[in-house]
């Protein structure tokens, strides 16, 4: 019995995975991840475990990214709280290329996104107290960390709530050039 549901997102490679947890009279266990099991999602290794906690409603975070070669896949899900999480397709010549798209991940769902190399991420929080775990493909490489404008008019997104706190650094990234042609992942 598999303990993830696995479910294909519009944006090519993007996955949604909902843990199936396994309860009796005593409460409940969840897997987070199996390589087993999300092998044919998830090929290579887990390299770096982070945990996030944001205290504000209406903050975001992102939209992050790796560049080659540290590009990054990113298994991402909500432990307390809820959040809007959205990850944005930067592949060069990808059918989807800056196409964005968001699920809402929380405690309750118990959903998780992966979110394949190539892909900015971000997400805002909808409750107090959030509580985030990302599973990643690669080690953080702070010489190939990049970033976009999590309020890129070409990317339109509709953040759900009013913007209660952003970092400078978040705010500090660039929106989407003209020119900007994609990475190659």
């Amino acid at each position: 019995m598999s303990r993830f549901q696995i479910k294909e997102l519009p944006l090519q490679r993007l996955q949604l995975v909902e843990l199936q947890p396994f309860g009796d009279a005593r409460g409940s266990l969840t897997r987070l991840f199996c390589a087993q099991e999300l092998r044919a999602i998830w090929p290579g290794a887990i390299v770096q475990i982070n945990q996030t906690h944001t205290t504000r409603r209406g903050t975001i975070r992102g939209m992050h990214f790796q560049k080659p070669p540290h590009a990054e896949r990113k298994l991402v899900t909500c432990l307390r709280g809820e959040v809007w999480d959205v990850a944005v397709d930067l592949r060069a010549g990808s059918p989807t290329f800056l196409q964005w798209h968001a699920e809402t991940l929380s405690e309750a769902n118990r959903r998780a996104m992966v979110i394949p190399e190539g892909f900015a991420h971000g997400f805002q929080t909808l409750s107090e107290d959030v509580e985030m775990l990302y599973f990643h493909s690669a080690a953080y490489a702070p010489e190939v960390e990049a970033g976009v404008s999590p309020t890129d008019p070409r990317l339109a997104i509709p953040w759900p709530l009013a913007v209660a706190s952003i970092s400078g650094r978040d705010q500090s990234h660039p929106v989407i050039d003209k020119n900007f042609r994609g990475m190659s992942v």
